[in-house]
């Protein structure tokens, strides 16, 4: 993996608490399998199979398992941990498939989200619009939830909204327009003011005297204005007057849609009620704002109602982190952008690629030694630290081996910095920090839950403390990770004496 990326450790505490088994002490155990999974294995593996294997896998539970990771959010650099879990070898690695699942697709979207962010500057909303997209139901959840950890302002994803608290957006849609045909159609007439005072009025009849002015105003002969899309916007207007949001390109954006939703936007204004934005769906997006918004600002000059020239102009189709770029580099109007198949598909790494590598057996170091110094690991139970300088910003990621001393602040520390061409440096930090925590111990969980809001006020100030060259969305400067002299002298000597011994060579003549 050549970038680093937000860790998100979803749901581990479900990964591991299947079911409770019921021990003669009377303590409660956390079981892996139960009765049904075993019945399964039994019919699928070959009948020679002994029968102490099926009991075997009754009893294995998670008890002597443990689980410290980086906290929810956390930013993570190539060769630090995510996860390192704990316990008999076994067991270990039946968990190995299900935590890469639940964390490699998390991290991964929580990355990209994070690269839109980026894309987009601090200040324009983003709103992910993906659950239609996105790879099942299942798939559309987690990326509404991980697209918030990121850095995304809100989802269409109702059901994420319950779950996780995540702020909703929506607007009427092409679908709801189109099924218009006249303005008899609208069935709610009558729509009384926002604070009760005055009596309902037809609502139906504002919206089409409004219509008149707003023409006059915009020069659009009123003859070329689509009355059907009218309905539409006042129809849903009118049943939901504090909600009104609408996409403005079903027809004609300047002849039809923009005069279209002035006239409701105006005709909820008189009863006290104000619009919430309106949407462009295609064509020149981030040309047609500009134009949207000399028309908004035109209604509002005329009939003496400032904030609809700042009425929220929000873009769709198709957005993709290389537009968001473009958007911060040309003339525009957008106040929000909604991201569907590029954010939740990730189109440009479509995996994370995390690995779950044996380090350690019975005390004694392992690692993976390849021609491909990529896929090499860094042997032994590790301790993962984080250095900060004084303006509170880290520069190094380092790992020691667990029985090494605590590095302090202020201390200087010689380490091997795992990048071409650096070696052996002296670092010294004004406050270190430890990465790692425990999590899950002894059959259960050992720190409670942060809400998704937490997680992702965490990660958003992680991002903001990281210094801009390192964020860069095109050639960052690489986060320096390193490791302890003594984990490189391991490192090393574990690498010699695994080496293939190269064959003699012969001379013939």
């Amino acid at each position: 993996m050549s970038k680093g990326h937000i860790a998100e450790r979803s749901r581990v505490q479900t990964l591991m608490c299947k079911r409770p088994v019921q021990k003669s002490d009377n303590s409660r155990v956390e079981a892996v399998l139960g009765p049904d999974d075993v019945q399964f294995l039994r019919s699928v593996l070959p009948p020679a199979t002994e029968e102490g294997f099926f009991n075997y896998l009754l009893n294995i539970s998670t008890r002597e398992v443990t689980v410290r990771a980086v906290p929810e959010g956390s930013i993570v650099f190539p060769q630090v941990a995510l996860l390192e879990v704990e316990g008999p070898l076994a067991i270990v690695q039946i968990l190995e498939t299900p935590l890469l699942t639940l964390a490699n697709y998390a991290s991964l979207v929580a990355t990209n989200a994070a690269r839109f962010r980026l894309a987009a500057g601090p200040d324009r909303r983003l709103l992910e619009l993906g659950l239609r997209r996105a790879q099942g139901p299942d798939g559309g959840i987690s990326a509404s939830r991980y697209s918030y950890i990121g850095g995304f302002d809100g989802t269409s994803n109702v059901l994420a909204g319950k779950l996780y608290g995540i702020p909703l957006f929506g607007s009427v849609a092409h679908s709801y327009i189109t099924s218009f045909t006249s303005m008899s159609e609208v069935k709610v007439q009558g729509l009384g003011s926002a604070c009760g005072s005055t009596p309902a009025l037809d609502f139906a009849s504002l919206c089409r005297d409004w219509l008149s002015r707003v023409c006059e105003v915009l020069e659009v002969p009123k003859r070329q204005v689509n009355l059907s899309e009218l309905a539409a916007f006042a129809s849903f207007a009118s049943s939901s007057p504090r909600n009104f949001a609408a996409v403005v390109d079903t027809y004609n954006v300047t002849r039809s849609g923009v005069p279209n939703f002035c006239a409701v936007a105006l005709a909820l204004q008189q009863l006290g009620y104000r619009a919430l934005g309106l949407r462009l769906d295609s064509g020149d997006l981030l040309q047609q704002s500009l134009v949207v918004r000399r028309m908004l600002q035109a209604c509002a000059d005329r009939f003496g109602v400032p904030w609809l020239s700042e009425m929220q102009i929000i873009v769709t189709n198709g957005i993709s982190e290389k537009d968001l770029m473009d958007l911060q580099q040309q003339p525009n109007a957008v106040d929000s952008v909604g991201v569907g198949t590029h954010l939740v598909t990730c189109p440009i790494q479509p995996s994370l690629g995390c690995v779950y590598k044996l380090t350690q057996v019975n005390s004694e170091p392992r690692m993976k030694l390849t021609e491909d110094e990529d896929k090499m690991t860094l042997p032994g139970k590790k301790t993962a630290y984080r250095f900060f300088r004084a303006d509170g910003s880290p520069f190094l990621d380092l790992l020691t081996l667990a029985s090494e001393p605590v590095p302090e602040a202020g201390e200087e520390v010689w380490c091997h910095v795992l990048r071409p061409g650096r070696g052996a440096v002296p670092v010294t930090a004004t406050r270190v920090e430890l990465l790692h925590h425990v999590y899950y111990e002894h059959g259960q969980m050992s720190r409670d839950a942060p809400s998704t809001t937490e997680i992702r006020s965490y990660a958003q100030d992680s991002l903001s403390k990281l210094p801009a060259q390192h964020k860069r969305l095109v050639e960052p400067v690489p986060y320096q990770v390193a490791i302890s002299m003594e984990l490189h002298r391991l490192l090393s000597e574990l690498a010699q004496e695994r080496a293939p011994v190269p064959e003699e060579s012969h001379c013939a003549e």
